[in-house]
């Protein structure tokens, strides 16, 4: 895990905010999809099978594939943005000491500066990037 990484937390709860509200109005428009008449082939069901065609109501096919297209592509994205927050919150759960846990959740997950982590953990804040940076090159030793 690297600092750019971490930095990202606050940024992705954010985009999946505005993801999830993309979704809600895709799922939106999909409900408003005009129903249009189409004919469909089939055959009769009673032998001798003679061609039978039917009318049938369906969803405006191009614009109902174009959002379920995006739908599609939101939801990946959903997906993405899920897995990224929990490597994050993992990464901070799994540090052993109280201490840096704390400044790690502090700064990381709750966007606080280095003089306030400082200050609720009791340490200076040139002490607070010291163990940051300590804690990142440990674990990428591992």
């Amino acid at each position: 895990m690297d600092k750019k990484t971490l930095k990202q937390y606050r940024a992705l709860l954010k985009e999946q905010k505005l993801n999830d509200k993309a979704i809600d109005k895709l799922y939106d428009r999909a409900s408003q999809v005009p129903t249009v008449l189409g004919k469909v082939v089939g055959s009769s069901s009673d032998f001798p099978y003679t061609e039978v065609r039917t009318t049938v109501q369906m969803d405006e096919p191009k614009e109902a594939d174009e959002i379920s297209r995006r739908l599609r592509i939101r939801k990946e994205r959903h997906e993405q943005i899920r897995a990224a927050v929990m490597e994050i919150e993992e990464y901070i759960a799994e540090i052993s000491d109280s201490v840096d846990r704390q400044i790690f959740e502090l700064t990381f997950l709750e966007g606080k500066t280095q003089q306030e982590v400082g200050e609720i953990v009791g340490l200076e804040r040139s002490s607070i990037s010291k163990r940051i940076e300590g804690q990142l090159s440990h674990n990428s030793q591992k």
